[in-house]
C-alpha cells in the first residue's frame, strides 16, 4: 500500500488518484510501485496477481513533472490517509510547476 500501510482494514479513508487526465480513477491503495521515466510518464503497478501498471500521467517532449514527482504522490497519499474524509488526488501543471492536488470527493 502506498503511504497507509499499517492502517487497518476498513479504517483507511477512500483516496482516489486521477489518471489518464482524469479519465480514469485508481484507488491509492491498490498502487504497490509508482514509477517516472525520463519523459515524464508517471505510472503505476497494481496490487494484483497478474501485476498490471497504468498511466497516471502522459510523459511528452515538452514541460514534464520532475524526476521525484512520484515520491510527491506517496508523500500526498500518506497525508491523506491521516483524514477522515475520501479525497481524489490528480496531477497539475501551472506554468511549468508540477503539484498534486487534492479535492474532497
Amino acid at each position: 500500500m502506498v503511504g497507509v500501510s499499517g492502517a487497518e482494514a476498513g479504517t483507511v479513508p477512500e483516496v482516489w488518484v486521477a489518471a489518464g487526465g482524469g479519465c480514469d480513477l485508481v484507488r491509492a491503495d491498490a498502487i504497490v510501485m509508482p514509477r517516472v521515466d525520463r519523459t515524464g510518464r508517471l505510472t503505476a503497478q497494481l496490487r494484483d496477481d497478474a501485476k498490471l501498471s497504468v498511466t497516471l500521467l502522459e510523459g511528452s517532449a515538452g514541460d514534464h513533472p520532475p524526476a521525484e514527482f512520484h515520491r510527491r504522490l506517496v508523500r500526498t497519499i500518506a497525508e491523506l490517509a491521516d483524514s477522515n474524509d475520501p479525497h481524489l488526488v490528480s496531477a497539475r501543471d501551472e506554468d511549468g510547476t508540477w503539484r498534486w492536488v487534492s479535492e474532497p470527493l
